[in-house]
Order: C-alpha cells, then sequence, then structure tokens
C-alpha cells in the first residue's frame, strides 16, 4: 500500500488538456485559436511555413538594379548649381576691371618697349641709290636727286622700272612730321601719267616756283596735294599726305 501524497503537490505525469500548449503554439496555432478553429498540426518532419520578416519589409529594387539615392544626395546635388551661381554672381565690377587690368598693363608696357626701344611702328629705311644708278643707266630722261635735305626725311622704297609705254624711277620718303611723300620722275607723257598717278579727277590749281621752277599745284587722292613739274621729255611729281610744306621742300631741293 503506497503512502498517502499531500494534497497540495502536483502530479508529475500531467495529462494532456484539449488544444495545444499555449508555450509550445506557433503564429498558425495561435490564428486558428482566434478564429475559432482548431489549429492542425504539422506533418512530422515537415517545416512550419512561417513567412520571414525581413523578406516583406525589404524595399523593391530601384532601376537598372542600383539603389535610389539618399534624400541627403539628392538635396546636395540639386544645391550645387546654386551654389556656383551664386558664387559667380558675388564678383564685383571692381574684381572683373582689377582682372582685366593684371592682362593690360603687360601688354601696353611690351608695347611701349616695342615701339619706343625697337622702333616697331617705324618703316625700315632703304638706300635709293641702286634705283637712281639704274635709271641714270637706262639715260631714258634726266634724273634729278634731293640736295640738302636733313636726316628726318628717311628714304623707305625706291625703284625703277622700265616700260613700253616709258620708263619711271620711284623714291617714297617719310617726311619729319611722320607723313608720306613720294618722288616721281617719268618720261610717260603727262596726259597719261597724271591721270593714272593722281587720279582722273586732277586738276591744276595754279602756279608756283621753287628753286627757279614752275610748279602746278594739283589736287590728288583723298587728304593728298601734289607738285607737278612739266618739261620736254620729262614730268617730275612730287605727292603725298605730307603738308604742302614738306612737299615743297623735297621738290625745291632737286638738282
Amino acid at each position: 500500500m503506497e503512502p498517502a501524497q499531500p494534497a497540495d503537490r502536483v502530479p508529475t505525469d500531467r495529462t494532456p488538456t484539449d488544444g495545444p500548449d499555449p508555450a509550445t503554439a506557433g503564429p498558425a496555432d495561435a490564428r486558428a485559436e482566434i478564429d475559432g478553429q482548431p489549429a492542425e498540426a504539422p506533418a512530422a518532419g515537415e517545416p512550419a511555413l512561417v513567412e520571414p520578416v525581413s523578406a516583406a519589409r525589404q524595399d523593391p529594387p530601384s532601376e537598372a538594379g542600383r539603389p535610389e539615392p539618399s534624400a541627403a544626395a539628392a538635396r546636395e546635388s540639386a544645391a550645387s548649381p546654386v551654389v556656383a551661381a551664386t558664387r559667380r554672381s558675388e564678383r564685383s565690377p571692381k574684381d572683373m576691371a582689377i582682372s582685366l587690368l593684371v592682362l593690360l598693363v603687360p601688354i601696353a608696357l611690351l608695347l611701349a618697349f616695342y615701339r619706343g626701344f625697337l622702333g616697331g611702328d617705324q618703316p625700315t629705311p632703304v638706300d635709293p641709290a641702286p634705283a637712281v644708278e639704274q635709271a641714270q643707266a637706262a639715260n631714258a630722261f634726266p634724273v634729278s636727286q634731293p640736295a640738302g635735305l636733313g636726316e628726318e626725311w628717311r628714304p623707305v622704297n625706291a625703284r625703277y622700272q622700265a616700260a613700253e609705254g616709258g620708263s619711271t624711277l620711284r623714291i617714297g620718303y617719310v617726311t619729319p612730321e611722320g607723313k608720306g611723300a613720294q618722288l616721281l620722275q617719268s618720261n610717260v607723257p603727262a596726259e597719261q601719267l597724271i591721270p593714272t598717278e593722281l587720279t582722273d579727277r586732277a586738276q591744276p590749281q595754279g602756279q608756283t616756283e621753287l628753286a627757279g621752277r614752275n610748279w602746278q599745284r594739283y589736287t590728288a587722292r583723298e587728304n593728298e596735294q601734289a607738285l607737278v613739274l612739266l618739261e620736254p621729255g620729262r614730268t617730275v611729281i612730287v605727292v603725298g599726305d605730307a603738308r604742302e610744306n614738306e612737299l615743297r621742300e623735297l621738290a625745291g631741293s632737286l638738282r
């Protein structure tokens, strides 16, 4: 006969009650219990089908499989052109003027050195002697040469040209005032030579005496005037944009 057990002692071999044990019931059991239907236990050896939480919360992939840019990156890229435009607009007219001066000052210094020390704008002087000797050797007309002109008169070109209609000797000068004057001697007939050299609109404006010779004053091309000496077998023309006193000085120096 077994000894009697205390009334408050729970038997170790408990008989399971109806329904699943709440401690071991899964989500499906709990849902079934809520609906009032008994839960079906999974078959032996078959795992319970539980939807992963991470898969349900996963964001859909972006276009081309790349993740969408964050909001901070989007704001930064949108603000970049605005910041660049703001920085450009912050340049004041004073800053632009200073930048321009930095570029212009060296250029101005180089030009001043080129003109002042190297004579950049001055034409290269030439020796007219070879052309004069060639004209004298041809003996087509009497050849005169300037005498007594100062060093400020610089010959810049000289050429003798013989053609079927006649021969011509040209000598170009830069005057002391920096203007141009040309001495032309030719045996081409005057009625042909004058329109060619002074244009068809050239008209005599009266006579003037220089070194004992009578010269005719003529109009010429725009901003030019001329002195013309008509002699048998030769026509002499002094023409240029120089002032009349310089043209007279050149014409009067011929010997």
